[in-house]
């Protein structure tokens, strides 16, 4: 531990998750002295991972074994159960194999790339089952017997975790990787044969904990680029001031803790997007590349008149001024060769130039002509436009008038091996067949410049920006791929603050680590592979994968969960997913093709979505289950709203199978019907929405059901599901006010997170009589546990009948439409 002294001064613990830009995309909340053991343990009690004998220990525990003489290990501070690993070659090369050791006997999890722009999860026992390009490994470590050099253990220890996350070493960039003798490896290149190297100290890093989401978010914090170099200096700097004032200045302490930190990267505090928080409508899977305005009208007419009015509107692919070389006028044209266009403007096409946009609004004559009908028509409050990282998916034509001042050039992608060895993708495939028009390097700033500034004066509010990991494929002769990827994420970046407000970016297709670390301020990327809904086998697929993306992804940006149909055979399956993402809600519906009924679950009468407040992530005892393929496990999701828990379970079993996967599911396709459990302890640190005086009991809202029910916290339901069924279950800690009250609230029951209608509950007393009150929106109809029957209830200081079930303490009131805000009373005699 960096900090000796008692008690312990927990850095990474307390203050990281209370600093405003580090707990941005509130990845798991203040622990506070509660803390569960993770980065910072009781100097006492941390052993530095160290290599001795051949093993890799940490903390005791045995990591890998047969470590090879040239695997070396670093250590960022004394005292910390962390470590950076790297390995020392005899030659120089632009890409190197290392073995680590051989990894046998621990449940793992890890999240590998099965094709060049996306993760997926894959778990497992032995160093064979690490797929290439894993980014993130999760060890589960349960054995109770100490090693040299670690404290003893008992049969009463609980369950420890090893985190290894390969990392950016310099200009190169490392992946971990498993060979069939169960040695784990580590592949670190450049992508550039130029750029080349022989030493790396910094590949890897490994962390251990008790708790897995804890040791997430705070190695990610040492890992990432975005944090390494400030959060060092601070524990410098803090270290310094604490051993130089010691004890007796310990709030000046905290506060130039927050001073200093905040002076280091103030250009990082920044505030997540507002679509976020707003019921949004996607053009692509509603028509694809032939979006057109008249479309897009139709469909934002559709859903306002449905109750369910979107409030941003995305206008993907489709809009662009490309030119296609490959696709000839009156020929069939080749599968994927409309990926070979290349941009020729940063303007917008024909099809939204001269047109009319429907309704009343005459002749459009540009973009912005149509962008600002459509706000002020259908109250929309954010356009965003979609556009490739390149420019386009072919790139930027070299030889158009307009283009020609980015000096591109056609370049050929390559891939490295490891992608190789798993899916390709169509749209790598045809960029490798056409070419893409390389901006210059030197030019890119000038291009992205152009293109968001164009956007803007056309009342756009910001852009979608796809195809991120090409630049990985492209870095010979550019200084490497972790080399253009920084200077090309720096452009944009720099870009988007210029010409947007609100940081108005979601990263699409950019699941490589050269992207995840070098991104420094954009706040939402995609999670997943595209929602698919022809594809019958990848709807469970879909939900799966950003769950468990959600544990690495979930720490630098928020996970967006992508478009769906709401009127589908999965539709509810996917709705109740966003709903416990803490996501954007976004549909591709075709125009008039809507399930309102569905929608008003997710979207309330004036556009908005009650938001959980974090990533959405897999329960702890769902960490190391296969939720798709083992036939035995149900996946389930947990979440936190301001005063409420959410916990989803989702039966993705029999309706596919993870790429990539050499073992055959008997049950693909199949009615799969599984029986789990849901409990108060799935929700991690609940402790802090409940605050003080809590006994640990909590009043659970079954959303499918509308039955309601009080469990202890370590109590249980049991949940049985069909494939493709999902239920989701509102945890509220049930709080004592006096002798007889005892409430907790559940929020608007019709809606599928019902807790993120609440924002507050405050208690006031005489001698007569006791109030609870409780602030929140939306309308419909509100829940609530009362362990008695109120007197009165009001709404807004309007007394409103209520119905009160002596049987399970549901107490129930209609709150009327019309108001974006309530404030219900209600009023107990003492």
């Amino acid at each position: 531990m960096i900090v000796s002294f008692p008690p312990p001064l927990r850095l990474c613990s307390s203050f990281l998750c209370t600093n405003p830009f580090l707990y941005r995309h509130g990845s798991i909340p203040d622990r506070g002295t509660t803390s569960k053991t993770s980065v910072c343990l009781p100097a006492a009690a941390v052993v530095a991972p160290f290599i001795k004998d051949g093993a890799l220990r940490i903390n005791g525990r045995e990591a890998l074994t047969g470590v090879p003489e040239n695997v070396v290990a670093t250590y960022p501070l004394a005292d910390s159960p962390a470590a950076f690993l790297g390995a020392v070659s005899d030659r120089k090369d632009s890409r190197h194999v290392f073995k680590l050791g051989v990894l046998r006997n621990h449940r793992l999890l890890c999240l590998f790339r099965f094709k060049i722009f996306w993760m997926v999860p894959r778990w497992g026992t032995s160093g064979s089952d690490v797929p290439f390009e894993t980014q993130m490994l999760l060890l589960e470590v349960t054995d109770d017997l100490a090693v040299d050099g670690g404290p003893s253990r008992t049969s009463h220890d609980p369950t420890h975790y090893i985190l290894f996350l390969p990392v950016l070493d310099g200009c190169f960039r490392s992946s971990l990787q498993g060979n069939s003798s169960d040695e784990l490896e580590f592949c670190i290149e450049s992508g550039d044969p130029a750029t080349i190297e022989s030493q790396f100290l910094e590949s890897v890093f490994v962390n251990y904990g008790e708790d897995p989401f804890g040791l997430m978010k705070e190695s990610m914090m040492w890992a990432s680029s975005k944090y390494r170099e400030e959060y060092l200096a601070l524990l410098i700097k803090c270290y310094r001031l604490c051993v130089k004032k010691k004890r007796q200045v310990e709030v000046v302490y905290w506060l130039t803790i927050i001073s200093i930190f905040q002076l280091a990267i103030p250009n990082l505090l920044l505030q997540k997007p507002g679509i976020l928080d707003w019921f949004g409508w996607c053009t692509w899977d509603a028509f694809y590349f032939d979006v057109h305005p008249k479309g897009i009208e139709d469909g934002l007419k559709s859903l306002s008149e449905g109750g369910t009015p979107p409030k941003f509107l995305l206008i993907d692919d489709g809009w662009q001024d490309t030119r296609n070389e490959f696709q000839k006028e009156g020929e069939p044209a080749a599968e994927g060769s409309q990926y070979g266009a290349r941009l020729v403007s940063v303007k917008e096409n024909y099809k939204f130039k001269g047109t009319t946009g429907g309704g009343s609004t005459g002749k459009t004559t540009s973009l912005k002509d149509f962008v600002t009908y459509v706000k002020e028509t259908y109250r929309i409050k954010y356009v965003y436009c979609w556009h490739a990282l390149m420019g386009y998916w072919g790139g930027v034509d070299p030889d158009a008038p307009e283009t020609k001042k980015y000096n591109s050039k056609i370049v050929y992608p390559v891939q490295s091996p490891g992608n190789h060895s798993h899916l390709r993708d169509l749209t790598m495939d045809c960029m490798e067949k056409y070419g893409v028009g390389m901006i210059d390097p030197s030019k890119i700033f000038e291009y992205y410049d152009d293109q968001h500034s164009y956007l803007r004066s056309q009342n756009v509010d910001g852009v979608k920006v796809d195809v991120q990991n090409v630049l990985e494929t492209i870095g010979s002769n550019n200084g490497g791929r972790v080399t253009l990827t920084r200077r090309f994420h720096q452009a944009l970046e720099k870009s988007i603050s210029r010409n947007f407000k609100d940081n108005s970016i979601i990263c699409c297709m950019g699941h490589n680590t050269d992207s995840i670390y070098s991104s420094k301020v954009s706040s939402i990327t995609r999670a997943s592979d595209d929602y698919m809904p022809r594809n019958l086998s990848s709807q469970t697929l879909h939900v799966a994968a950003v769950t468990f993306n959600s544990l690495f992804l979930g720490e630098v940006m928020m996970p967006d969960w992508d478009m769906f149909y709401s009127l589908h055979y999965a539709a509810e399956f996917h709705a109740t997913a966003r709903a416990i993402g803490g996501c954007g809600v976004y549909i591709s519906d075709k125009p008039n093709q809507h399930d309102f009924e569905l929608l008003r679950k997710l979207v309330l009468p004036d556009g908005s979505v009650l938001r959980a407040k974090y990533p959405g992530r897999p329960t702890h005892d769902c960490l190391f289950n296969d939720p798709v393929m083992d036939g035995k496990s149900l996946l389930k999701v947990w979440n936190h709203n301001k005063l409420t828990g959410i916990v989803g379970i989702f039966n993705c079993q029999g309706a596919g199978l993870w790429p990539s996967t050499k073992v055959q599911s008997t049950a693909m396709l199949e009615e799969t019907y599984l029986t789990g459990h849901v409990s108060p302890c799935d929700v991690e640190y609940l402790e802090d929405v409940a605050g003080d005086g809590w006994n640990g009991d909590c009043a659970v809202y079954s959303f499918t059901d509308g039955s309601l029910s009080r469990l202890p916290k370590n109590g249980s339901l049991d949940v049985s599901l069909k494939s493709l069924q999902s239920k989701l279950y509102t945890i509220s800690p049930i709080l004592s006010y006096n002798q007889k009250i005892q409430f907790a609230p559940i929020g608007l029951m019709k809606m599928y997170n019902s807790g993120g209608a609440i924002e507050a509950v405050d208690f006031a007393s005489d001698l007569s009589q006791c109030l609870i009150l409780i602030n929140g929106k939306g309308c419909g109809s509100f829940g609530a546990y009362s362990s008695i029957k109120p007197k009165i209830c009001t709404i807004n200081s309007t007394v409103e009948e209520f119905m009160f079930d002596h049987n399970s303490s549901l107490l129930t009131l209609i709150i009327p439409e019309g108001g974006e805000f309530w404030e219900i009373c209600a009023f107990f005699e003492v």
